[in-house]
Parts: C-alpha cells; sequence; structure tokens
C-alpha cells in the first residue's frame, strides 16, 4: 500500500504540471480527490490491512490527500493568475486612442418641416398651443359651428371611440380651447397629429399632422391673412412665391379660401408636379365665423379673425420633391438619410 501512495502521489503531481485550463483541473481534482477517487479508495482500504498496520498507512494516506489538495490549490491560483494575465492582455485599454464616436441622429423630414413653419410664425408673433388628441364631438365639431348632419362625422371620416368621443380630425380644437381660456387680442398657432378614417395611398394617411392658426383683434381683415400668409410663404418656400387664394367654404370661416402657392419647381410656368397648372395647393384659411365667436364667448360685433391650417406632410412632400406620403412612414433608413 505505500508502493501506492508513492505511485499516486507521482502521478497526480506529474498530470498537475501538464493542465492547462479549470476544466481540466476540475477534472483531476474529481479523479484523484473526488468521492470515487483514486486517494479515497486507497483511504478507504486501510480498513483491511492488518490490525498493526493501519495507524501508519492511514496517517500516510491522509498526509496524502493533504499534500494533494494543497497542491491542486497552487494549481489553480496558478491557472487564475495567468487568465488574469491574459485577460489584461486582450481587454486592455490604449487610453491614447480617440474615443469612438456616436452615430449622428437625424431629424425625421415631418419633425424638421413642422418645426420649421413653427419658427416662422412664432417670429411673427404667434405663440404655439397643444391640446388634446382624444377629442369630444363638442370641440370637434359642434363648436367649430360643423352642423350634425355634415359628411365629416360619418363613421367613415371620423374615427369614433366607445365611449362617443373621437381622434381629433383636425387641430382646430385647440383652438377652441384657446380662445375659451383667452380674452382677445390674441394670435395663437397649434400643431399635432390627426386622424382620419383614411386607407393609406400616395396622397392620404389614417395619421398625419396638421398646423393651424388663428388671429384675433378688433378690425382684422382679409388683407391681414394675406399679408401673414405671403410672408409665410415667402419664408418657406423663397422670396419669389406668389400667393393665389380661391373661394372655397369651410364650416368654421366665413368667407374661406383654398390657398395656392407658385409651383417651387417651375415658378409657375408650368410643370409635371403642378400638374402643367403653375399652382400647387398648400392650405386652407378664411375669416372665422361669427357663430365660432359666439360658442366661446366672444363679441363678434367687437371682434374679428382669420383662421388657417396647413398639412405638414404636404408641406414637407414639397420642398424635397416627395410624392408618395407613406415613404414617411416606412422607417426606411435609405429614405430618411437623405435628410
Amino acid at each position: 500500500m505505500e508502493k501506492e501512495l508513492q505511485k499516486l502521489a507521482r502521478e497526480a503531481k506529474s498530470a498537475l504540471e501538464k493542465v492547462s485550463g479549470a476544466e481540466d483541473l476540475e477534472t483531476l481534482r474529481v479523479t484523484f480527490l473526488g468521492r470515487k477517487g483514486k486517494i479515497t479508495a486507497l483511504i478507504r482500504s486501510v480498513g483491511s490491512l492488518p490490525p498493526e498496520e493501519r495507524p501508519r498507512m492511514g496517517l500516510a494516506a491522509n498526509r496524502l490527500k493533504e499534500e494533494l489538495q494543497a497542491d491542486f490549490d497552487e494549481a489553480e491560483k496558478r491557472l487564475k493568475q495567468a487568465e488574469d494575465r491574459f485577460r489584461a492582455r486582450e481587454e486592455a485599454v490604449d487610453v491614447t486612442l480617440p474615443g469612438l464616436g456616436f452615430a449622428r441622429g437625424r431629424r425625421h423630414p415631418i419633425t424638421a418641416a413642422l418645426d420649421e413653419v413653427i419658427d416662422i410664425f412664432t417670429g411673427l408673433g404667434f405663440f404655439l398651443e397643444s391640446g388634446p388628441e382624444i377629442e369630444t364631438e363638442y370641440y370637434n365639431f359642434d363648436a367649430l359651428n360643423i352642423p350634425s348632419d355634415h359628411p365629416a362625422r360619418d363613421m367613415h371620416d371620423t374615427l369614433y371611440l366607445e365611449d362617443g368621443r373621437v381622434l381629433r380630425t383636425h387641430t382646430s380644437p385647440v383652438q377652441i380651447r384657446t380662445m375659451e381660456k383667452t380674452r382677445p387680442p390674441l394670435r395663437m398657432i397649434c400643431a399635432g397629429k390627426a386622424f382620419r378614417a383614411d386607407t393609406a395611398d400616395a396622397s392620404h394617411s389614417p395619421m398625419f399632422h396638421q398646423l393651424e392658426g388663428l388671429m384675433v383683434d378688433r378690425e382684422v381683415s382679409l388683407a391681414d391673412l394675406k399679408g401673414v400668409l405671403a410672408v409665410f410663404a415667402r419664408r418657406l418656400f423663397g422670396e419669389d412665391t406668389r400667393l393665389r387664394f380661391r373661394p372655397s367654404f369651410f364650416p368654421f370661416t366665413e368667407p374661406s379660401a383654398e390657398v395656392d402657392i407658385s409651383c417651387v419647381v417651375c415658378g409657375g410656368s408650368g410643370c409635371r408636379l403642378c400638374s402643367r397648372r403653375g399652382w400647387l395647393e398648400i392650405l386652407g384659411a378664411g375669416m372665422v365665423d361669427p357663430e365660432v365667436f359666439k360658442a366661446v364667448g366672444y363679441d363678434p360685433e367687437e371682434w374679428t379673425g382669420f383662421a388657417f391650417g396647413m398639412g405638414i406632410e404636404r408641406i414637407a412632400m414639397l420642398k424635397h420633391g416627395i410624392d408618395d406620403i407613406r415613404l414617411f412612414y416606412e422607417n426606411d433608413l435609405r429614405f430618411l438619410h437623405q435628410f
């Protein structure tokens, strides 16, 4: 048994010198020191020796076990130090190298167009207001002089919620809410999302962005509306931009007009973008109907005002020559990186 102990000691120490990884070391530990390992088996066999040899051989076997345990602990420490040195070399940071740059984000073309339009009107003295996207029928229709039998209230145009409220079909309700809490004179714009039950195609989307403006004061006239919109169009599309007002109808303005600008591509001479007409429709406008003033407690005999509204997607499409509104919402980075 003494020779067997010496053989196991040589075998274990030789194997420890060749071990190169923590996994191999653990396998070796189980082989020699595990519950079913070679040293453990040898210690258990001490009981089969003659009584006079048991104390000496038991002591020798346990001493060998302790020595090998210490050797294994030392090997584990050595492997850990080697691993730490390797990781330090591989993961070392050279502080003299330049840092990695962050990818620069870009504003979405709709956001950029909206910011530009807001900047123009705030520069003209208009203040920015906001309101809820879920509205009551009163603010979305009634207070804006839209009759109960108007086609815009139909389910195929308006998205109704179960409680009878609606997803606002335009940003005009913000004008009503602002007039309710603000006494004239006032100049305000409101911008945000609007929703309609439209099928998405090249020129329609069930969700889109609008910006509307309102000015109320004594003796505000159609000439004031034309002046403000002319300044806006020239700052947005260039000093040579011309405006054209065509009679139209909106329930909340009277008189009402569709406003066109001279084509941003051909300047009015006629091209494919403007369908050879030389003009591009850009927004709707008009003088505030007295019934709207009555709904918010303004005296229409004392105050007059104008309102206008435009689609921001339309603005962005005209500025960048985009012919399909769906491109704004497809999240195609090849498209978005152009802006």
